[in-house]
């Protein structure tokens, strides 16, 4: 069978799909930012819109340059989109500095985007590359934490994120669960500590928190250096659930394994980290 049932129901031909949209920077490498984030909105059988917070210089190795949009233009991509398209959630990645996070979260705001409000906010805080390249000016990491992050219906750091965030290094479901809660308490109505650079075991663990209780999403560690884009992915699929009126926990659900099936897909490309892939599900199609 092609989709079981904790994946998203396909819009049928000639009909018009739930539309989300990333806010985020360009990977001119293909595996991550907002070229990620259509792969899989696009496997997911949702529309993808875009508002384009940065242009990367970006291959397989690393970042070696990035260009900022005018804080109002990437405002304006998001006004445009949602007053004439309208979505039903969106997600943030690479903001690159404090003007552009303000200007989103004003625009965000204006928007009825965010917790508690009528479209769902996915906020990844991404502050480096996973070559550890900075994405982020180390002024804005202060606006992630007292403007943007309290705004989110769902935070997903990474943990180098999480540590720069919080100061907390993960180490163990102890360190995790702690940070989780520090997450919390910066606003964010649920806060996901994903676990997948955290390689002391065969599995891997992403907890999530409500503010009262944790829940655990625990997959097969999948051992591969292609890896690109695996955070991105993750909140794409997240994305796409909550767009279909999914519940936090259950969109958590759907995400963890599509990035884990996405991670067994992934593919060697360039010199460095390959992608993990969403077009897995084209190869369960043609076999379903």
């Amino acid at each position: 069978m092609f989709w079981d049932v904790t994946q998203l129901p396909l819009t049928p031909d000639g009909q018009t799909p739930i539309r989300v949209l990333t806010i985020a920077g360009t990977d001119s490498g293909g595996g991550a930012g907002i070229q990620a984030d259509s792969r899989t909105f696009a496997m997911c059988g949702v529309h993808a819109c875009v508002a384009v917070a940065a242009v990367t210089v970006q291959n397989t190795v690393g970042v070696s340059a990035f260009h900022e949009i005018p804080p109002e233009i990437v405002a304006g991509q998001v006004r445009a989109v949602v007053t004439d398209i309208g979505i039903g959630a969106a997600k943030t990645g690479m903001l690159a500095s404090t003007e552009i996070i303000e200007s989103v979260a004003s625009v965000c705001n204006e928007l009825g985007i965010g917790r508690d409000r009528r479209i769902p906010l996915l906020v990844d805080p991404v502050s480096a590359s996973m070559h550890g390249d900075p994405l982020l000016h180390e002024s804005a990491l202060d606006a992630l934490r007292t403007t943007l992050i309290p705004m989110a219906t769902i935070v997903t750091p990474n943990l180098d994120e999480v540590s720069l965030l919080t100061g907390i290094d993960v180490v163990d479901d102890a360190t995790a669960r702690t940070a989780a809660e520090a997450l919390h308490a910066m606003g964010a109505q649920y806060a996901l500590v994903k676990g997948g650079h955290l390689r002391t075991s065969t599995s891997s663990t992403d907890i999530l928190f409500d503010g009262s209780e944790f829940l655990e999403f625990t997959s097969p560690r999948i051992h591969t250096s292609n890896d690109h884009g695996g955070g991105d992915t993750l909140g794409s699929a997240i994305v796409s659930a909550l767009a279909h009126g999914w519940t936090v926990p259950d969109a958590v659900a759907f995400g963890k394994e599509w990035v884990t099936k996405s991670l067994a897909a992934s593919y060697d490309l360039g010199a460095g980290h390959g992608p993990v892939s969403p077009l897995w599900r084209l190869h369960d199609a043609e076999d379903a």
